[in-house]
């Protein structure tokens, strides 16, 4: 039952950092060259 859990919390954490750095790139995409709102 424990190892089920791990598998979820990793694949939970996983995906969150999947997002986390998708949406990142998609609006550093999408902000122009010399933007200032831009976080690197």
């Amino acid at each position: 039952m424990q190892d089920i859990l791990v598998y979820i919390a990793l694949g939970l954490a996983i995906g969150f950092l999947v997002k986390k750095y998708f949406f990142k790139s998609t609006k550093d995409d999408n902000c122009g060259p010399g933007c200032g709102s831009c976080k690197n």
